[in-house]
């Protein structure tokens, strides 16, 4: 399918060439650069209406595997901050990308948050775009307008293959502490692993949230008072908070073992797991070199109380079975912030996808 839009594209940029040469002077420097197509501009209500964390799940984790490999080229994220002035402000834009190699297409993403006087305005504090550019020619194939909806199935498809290699069938009891937008992909995507019952809790939202995944995934869920009362209750921790502050305690964690998957922290002013539970915990990054500069990791090595040398692996190595996940009654933390490779990966599913439509 994409080999032919390849194929395709090809012929147009060389037709065009030759159309050039022909008719320049000899003197005169050839260059192609209109010659590329503008891309296609896919809208929110089309990118929402044909895209599930299912679609992602796969092709995440094969971005994980090459991602371990070292088959990715995976620069640190950029952060753009806008202060607030008369004239602008406040907001935040964050930018991530990545190649997976031998693959047709690389992305870029481009995240707005934290505008909140969007709210005043009546629109979403965040927006945002993939951009999804052809890598044999460079050429921008297409525009994505997403407002983090992609971002949420590629962190969903993330913690489906978490909970895939870091936990067993015996850890059935799931909790989901944060009950916003991330925790229904997390919980979809849980339940593309195998079945379980969910608790939930959350500051807002937590009865909607359970009414609606029980409803959806055909499974129980109940609600808890109390962060404490899940997390004695849960096999299985996925937070999803804005990372103001931490949000369990070690004390309070099942003794017969955990997994935490945590995926709130992604700025250095973020931190949802105390210190003392990632220093107690088999500690999975998504990638090292990025958790530590605005993930959980980045809070104990301030602290002094662990290095990047207490990481155990990095989830593609987890992946590609370089190193088991659940080896008994441990803690496992898995701290998602977010990886160019994710955001590659989704991206070529949402180009495969959306360009068949007509």
């Amino acid at each position: 399918m994409f080999s032919s839009i390849l194929r395709q594209g090809a012929r147009r940029v060389a037709s065009s060439s030759t159309t050039a040469a022909a008719t320049l002077p000899r003197t005169t420097p050839m260059r192609a650069l209109s010659g590329f197509p503008a891309p296609r501009l896919f809208d929110y209500e089309t990118v929402t209406a044909n895209l599930s964390v299912s679609d992602a799940i796969d092709s995440v984790e094969e971005a994980f595997s090459a991602l371990a490999r070292g088959n990715v080229d995976v620069p640190m994220p950029m952060h753009i901050g806008i202060e607030e002035t008369a004239a602008a402000g406040p907001g935040d834009c964050h930018i991530k990308g990545g190649y997976i190699s031998s693959t047709p297409t690389f992305t870029v993403k481009l995240a707005c948050v934290s505008f909140y006087k969007n709210i005043e305005r009546g629109l979403p504090p965040g927006s945002g775009i993939f951009i999804v550019v052809n890598a044999v020619t460079g050429a921008p194939l297409g525009v994505f307008q997403e407002n983090r909806f992609m971002t949420d199935l590629r962190t969903g498809a993330a913690g489906a293959v978490a909970m895939k290699h870091c936990t067993t069938v015996d850890q059935e009891v799931v909790g989901f502490i944060g009950c916003g937008a991330i925790a229904r992909n997390m919980a979809r995507a849980a339940a593309a692993v195998r079945p379980f019952k969910g608790v939930a809790y959350a500051f807002a939202g937590a009865e909607e949230f359970a009414k609606e995944m029980e409803a959806e995934l055909g499974m129980p869920f109940e609600v808890t008072a109390t962060a404490k009362e899940l997390c004695q209750m849960s096999d299985i921790i996925f937070t999803q908070t804005p990372g103001a502050e931490t949000v369990l305690e070690k004390d309070w964690l099942n003794p017969k073992g955990v997994t935490i998957i945590a995926s709130g922290s992604d700025q250095p002013t973020k931190q949802e797991i105390p210190n003392d539970v990632l220093k107690a915990s088999k500690y999975i990054s998504d990638l090292t070199k990025q958790t530590s500069k605005v993930g959980e990791l980045r809070g104990p090595i301030q602290a002094g109380v662990m290095t990047v040398d207490d990481v155990y692996a990095e989830l593609g190595e987890i992946v590609n079975g370089d190193k088991p996940g659940r080896e008994g009654d441990e803690i496992i933390v898995v701290d998602l912030t977010g990886t160019g490779a994710q955001d590659a990966a989704i991206g070529q599913v949402a180009w495969d996808k959306l360009s068949q439509l007509h």
